[in-house]
């Protein structure tokens, strides 16, 4: 009788905020979200290299519970239906509780199967390459390793942690010695002449019940936490799920099993960590400089520029990164841009929005966006998607004027239910019960304008939720 076939499924780990790529990568649309090397995002870019080599239908995603709605409409861009797929934390525990999670996911339909694990916002130039090693990790995997992608280091890089591999296995790849935080730069270029030091991907290719058995001798309590959690309800508790330990998937398994080994991996890798490492990525112009958006350069070399909605100019500058987005501007020497982690923990320190998002917020129902406020009024283009609605609500202190500028609007006002088409508007009074709602089947735009003494979040009665759900 044939032996059945392992199936394979791949996971993403898509929690973080991309604080190093701030201003583009925010709290609320971090950078997995954001199209930084082509037209797709990062988290389409990881999908679309497994396919077809994997099947769709097994991509698990696990992010946090404010990304769900955005990361369901990027799969349903690229035709990957989201149900199913999507596994959210209340919050934010680090790898190790998110990786456990998919696991035990997966095993609730499957006697067993091989996970392959990727973060959600690296990339890779080598596809041809990448898919070859995924292939003998595959074939690790089932031999019972806990394989790691070790990227062959091309430079003493201090950014990343180190992997030391020791004695062959097979397919190329070697035990693990130890892992290695990150380096000062002596130490890292005696690793990269060493020969056997390999980047800390924090990719992985294993069986779920080769994980299982491992968090049962090095994490035990972890594990029986979250089967206790996962056992009682499909929704996790918040709060129990934020007393989980804040552990890597390196400390809490990697650097204690003896199953682990490192495959040495050749394949265009970044993990696109700092402005500087997607400048080393990119592809460069004139000069050596890389160049998005609208930018005029003058006499300027080893740049990185990135412009949203201005016309960014730069003249006689050298090893500068300037990100313009439109409530921010980001300059900074492009070798220290890194550094931009702490300026970001000032923001929200001082409780600046800028740290946690953008002009254009993205919800459930579409987006909007912030184009002027003061003290008495605010000005937003709000988008609505195709058949989506806004809660039903009320405000207190400060009355709507609502100007369709594209697609149909279904309003509810008060006791009346209007539609509206391009061009017409409709004036919502303080107090009155009202709802916008999209039943076309284009994006529905308008221009919402806000008048009033109190125009904060705490000014608006909701009386359900954007599903219409009390």
């Amino acid at each position: 009788m044939p032996k059945k076939t392992m199936n394979v499924y791949p996971v993403l780990l898509a929690g973080g905020t991309g604080s190093r790529l701030w201003p583009v990568s925010r709290e609320l649309y971090p950078k997995q979200l954001v199209s930084l090397v082509g037209a797709d995002s990062l988290v389409q870019g990881t999908i679309r290299r497994l396919l077809p080599d994997l099947e769709a239908s097994r991509v698990r995603i696990v992010c946090g519970e404010e990304h769900y709605f955005e990361i369901a409409r990027h799969l349903q861009e690229m035709g990957v239906p989201p149900d199913g797929k999507i596994l959210t934390e209340p919050c934010g525990r680090n790898t190790a509780p998110a990786i456990l999670l998919a696991a035990l996911n997966i095993l609730k339909t499957e006697k067993d199967a091989i996970l392959l694990v990727f973060p959600s916002d690296h990339v890779i130039s080598d596809g041809e390459g990448f898919r070859e090693r995924l292939g003998e990790a595959i074939s690790l995997a089932k031999k019972g390793h806990i394989v790691t992608f070790g990227i062959k280091p091309s430079s003493p890089e201090t950014g990343y942690g180190y992997i030391e591999g020791t004695k062959p296995v097979r397919g190329g790849a070697l035990t693990i010695k130890r892992f290695v935080e990150k380096p000062d730069e002596k130490t890292a270029e005696r690793y990269v002449s060493a020969g056997n030091f390999f980047w800390n991907s924090g990719m992985f290719a294993f069986k779920a019940s080769v994980l299982i058995e491992e968090f049962k001798s090095h994490a035990p309590a972890l594990l029986r936490s979250l089967r206790s959690m996962l056992s009682k309800s499909p929704v996790i508790p918040a709060d129990k799920y934020a007393q989980l330990p804040d552990l890597s998937i390196d400390y809490a398994i990697m650097e204690k099993t003896r199953k682990g080994v490192v495959l040495p991996s050749d394949f265009g890798w970044s993990d696109i960590g700092s402005w500087k490492s997607l400048y080393d990525f990119l592809p460069k112009v004139q000069d050596n400089n890389v160049v998005e958006g609208d930018v005029i350069l003058r006499e300027t070399r080893n740049c990185f520029i990135r412009g949203n909605n201005r016309l960014v100019v730069a003249n006689d500058i050298e090893d500068i990164v300037i990100v313009e987005t439109p409530d921010t501007v980001f300059v900074s020497n492009l070798h220290t841009s890194r550094d931009v982690k702490s300026i970001v923990a000032d923001l929200k320190k001082k409780g600046r929005k800028e740290y946690q998002c953008h002009t254009t917020v993205h919800r459930p129902w579409g987006t909007y966006t912030i184009l002027e406020e003061n003290k008495n009024t605010k000005i937003k283009r709000i988008v609505v998607y195709p058949g989506a609605k806004l809660s039903m609500q009320m405000h207190h202190h400060r009355s709507e004027h609502w100007i369709v500028v594209q697609g149909t609007a279904k309003i509810v006002n008060g006791d009346q239910v209007v539609f509206l088409e391009e061009n017409q508007s409709t004036y919502v009074a303080k107090t009155s019960r009202h709802r916008l709602e999209n039943p076309g089947k284009v994006p529905l735009h308008i221009i919402e304008v806000q008048i009033g003494p109190y125009l904060e979040e705490d000014d608006i009665v909701r009386f359900d939720d954007d599903f219409g759900r009390k």
